[in-house]
């Protein structure tokens, strides 16, 4: 079986550092993680820290956690440490697997993610798409991946949608737990306790959602008496069909744009 034990990331901002941070927070060795980042000063004690790409070295994993405009750019550094022992991911939004393949051909194989900043917590959905990977690496990806969340390998042409759902998904729900406060201090509550209020609820109902045998929609249904104050809320939402024509244009707006992106790495080679 593959043994991904010795990981380098290539760039660790929000995104890469974040998925180290759960990674360690699961019990992770640090001594198994290089950065090479020189912008990252503080890194946690045990992960050896690198100015530059190394020019040479063994590493089962590289993760690369740079932004994909400058991948022209990194990608030479990094293509000389990449053989066929070496499997490689990419958080890099709207780059391809086939882009990655070509600007990597001796990778043992490739993997592309899509994680959210929860997987510091260990609470991210995480998409992974795969070129070249045999059965035991698969598996020592979804083992690697697993503590940071709910990994879940899918079809790359449901890239686009997955990032929009579960990459910036989070980003959207922040906008309503702030429509929500912000609503509430415009009726009469103070802004802070507007804003507790509105974490409170959002992360109770989030774990009641996910425990519950019950999709969503039930629970709303359940939740709300004929008559009541939670219905006369819900028709105020359900009206016109609104809530649902909203988000049915953010994601396609999300996707959209990250086909664009998909579109502008293939043409940038």
């Amino acid at each position: 079986m593959a043994d991904f034990n010795s990981i380098l990331l290539v760039g660790c901002g929000n995104m890469a550092g974040s998925m180290l941070r759960g990674w360690l927070a699961a019990g992770l060795a640090p001594e198994r993680f290089s950065v090479a980042d020189p912008a990252v000063r503080d890194l946690p004690d045990g992960v050896h820290r690198l100015d530059a790409v190394p020019e040479s070295g063994e590493f089962d994993v590289i993760l690369l956690g740079i932004k994909p405009q400058v991948l022209a750019q990194v990608g030479p550094s990094v293509e000389p440490l990449v053989g066929r022992d070496t499997t490689l991911f990419s958080i890099l939004a709207g780059v391809e697997l086939a882009v990655l393949q070509e600007q990597f051909p001796r990778a043992g194989g490739v993997v592309r993610l899509m994680p959210n900043l929860a997987a510091a917590l260990g609470k991210s959905p995480i998409a992974m798409a795969e070129a070249g990977l045999d059965d035991a690496s698969r598996n020592e990806a979804f083992a690697l991946l697993k503590p940071l969340g709910t990994p879940e390998w899918v079809a790359e042409d449901e890239f686009d949608l997955v990032t929009a759902l579960a990459g910036s998904g989070p980003a959207f729900v922040y906008r309503f737990i702030d429509s929500l406060s912000v609503a509430a201090a415009e009726l009469g509550l103070p802004a802070d306790k507007a804003r507790r209020l509105a974490l409170a609820m959002v992360d109770g109902a989030a774990a009641l959602a996910a425990a519950s045998e019950h999709d969503p929609a039930e629970l709303a249904r359940r939740v709300a008496s004929p008559g009541g104050v939670t219905q006369a809320g819900l028709d105020a939402i359900d009206e016109g069909n609104s809530l649902s024509d909203l988000m049915l244009k953010t994601l396609r707006s999300a996707r959209d744009r990250s086909a664009e992106m998909a579109e502008a790495a293939r043409n940038s080679g």
